[in-house]
């Protein structure tokens, strides 16, 4: 929430565990509802990040649009944060590697642009 304040954003967390998505960020009247997801783990060439919820007492399933606008993730050793359409959300993970600019997800690292513009949000889904 505080890298999408610094970013200009005006960020709201929804209170307690009530919602699907960990904070909304509003932009010039524009809302987006955002899941955070972290990561650590190196494998494979790339860092995975998990794109499932495991909400107790439910099997875990992918976020989907109805559900949120985007996936924050975040490499915890990089400082690095990746914002993803959830309409572009791979099913289970996200292998996200910052030194590779071929790598599938390389346009979205620190894509906070995504959340001030509709236009480009479209463009990328």
């Amino acid at each position: 929430m505080a890298r999408a304040a610094s970013h200009g954003l005006i960020v709201s967390k929804p209170w307690g565990d009530s919602a699907r998505y960990d904070f909304i960020a509003e932009h010039q009247g524009r809302f987006s509802r955002v899941q955070v997801k972290s990561t650590t783990h190196w494998s494979s060439g790339a860092y995975l990040c998990n794109t499932v919820s495991r909400a107790l007492g439910l099997r875990p399933h992918s976020y989907t649009p109805d559900q949120i606008d985007f996936l924050a993730a975040f490499i915890i050793p990089e400082d690095l944060w990746y914002i993803v359409p959830a309409a572009r959300l791979p099913r289970f993970a996200l292998a996200l590697n910052p030194r590779d600019p071929d790598n599938k997800w390389f346009r979205s690292m620190e894509a906070w642009h995504l959340l001030k513009s509709p236009t480009l949000r479209q463009a990328l889904c």
